[in-house]
């Protein structure tokens, strides 16, 4: 076998198999087949078709990008598109995204990709922007280099070490959970940045949290600020782009917080809009207007997880 062929997808199933701590007869079950033929196809002895490749991926919740990859493994075309987020394909999207952006207002609000690149911001995403340094806003801004970088947030946080724990283990499970190599190099990039010296980094299992969710303090401007976030998703994604965004929404923690934020009333940062050079605002306040007239009908599934950063 070449260096350059694909690994045989039976390879790639089982390590998603052991990855999810299925047995083989218990994915047999799922998928409606026999252990012994999933034997066959993890061991190369059987082809899989490209309907059983589709449905063992189904029930070993494999990422979509990761599913193209397993059907191109088996000599398939892959079937999930991954369309740019600004084509006109995408207009619904960018229309439900923001209307969600625009309505969090005067709270922050920001959408991800898989990587924590950010997409696409709102105006009120400003008041925690403004203490990052140039560098770590330029080209495309990442929520975890800014969350845990010496010279990001930590640099004004409070109690960070209960927050770095948190990200840290919450971005080792979504590396783990979803094979992509590309989140494991990020990972291992912010796990090596120096903790600040007035905090001492702790795991997270022998620091419980003190209150119902992990808030992030810091100060600021405007003097210091508590907040605690939840994430959504689209639900039922068919497209690899979409599958990969993630809506952070930023919350007061408490009264202090809520009065800044509103009496900001949502307005930008110091680059003129959310703060962040280049990064698309949903009111359009860094060069990119919203598309208001969308349909705002694609479900979105608040319940993935709430954290404080």
């Amino acid at each position: 076998m070449g260096v350059d062929q694909p690994p045989r997808v039976g390879v790639l199933l089982r390590e998603w198999r052991l990855r999810r701590k299925f047995s083989q007869l218990e994915l047999a079950l799922r998928a409606d087949t026999s252990a012994r033929h999933l034997s066959c196809v993890e061991t190369g002895r059987a082809r899989p078709s490209q309907k059983m490749v589709l449905r063992l991926a189904h029930h070993l919740d494999v990422p979509l990008r990761e599913r193209n990859s397993l059907l191109m493994a088996a000599g398939y075309a892959p079937v999930y598109r991954e369309r740019p987020l600004e084509g006109e394909d995408m207009r619904a999207v960018r229309s439900a995204v923001d209307m969600l952006l625009e309505g969090h207002e005067p709270y922050p609000a920001v959408v991800v990709d898989r990587l924590w690149n950010v997409v696409r911001a709102n105006r009120a995403m400003g008041v925690m922007l403004d203490v990052a340094p140039p560098e770590l806003l330029a080209p495309t801004p990442n929520v975890m280099r800014l969350a845990l970088h010496p010279e990001g947030l930590p640099a004004y946080a409070v109690d960070y070490g209960e927050v770095r724990a948190y990200l840290l283990g919450g971005l080792a499970q979504q590396a783990h959970t979803t094979g992509d190599p590309a989140l494991r190099t990020l990972y291992e990039e912010v796990r090596a940045y120096e903790v600040p010296a007035h905090e001492t980094p702790a795991p997270p299992q022998e620091r419980g949290p003190r209150e119902a969710v992990v808030p992030m303090r810091f100060r600021t401007p405007y003097g210091e600020l508590a907040m605690f976030s939840s994430i959504a998703t689209f639900g039922a994604p068919a497209d690899v782009t979409l599958s990969e965004l993630a809506v952070e929404l930023f919350f007061p923690m408490d009264e202090r917080t809520e009065r800044v934020l509103r009496g900001r009333g949502g307005r930008g940062g110091r680059a003129g809009g959310a703060g962040m050079s280049g990064v698309p605002s949903a009111s359009g306040a860094l060069g990119v207007a919203s598309e208001p007239g969308g349909s705002g009908e694609l479900p979105v599934d608040a319940t993935r997880r709430t954290t404080g950063a």
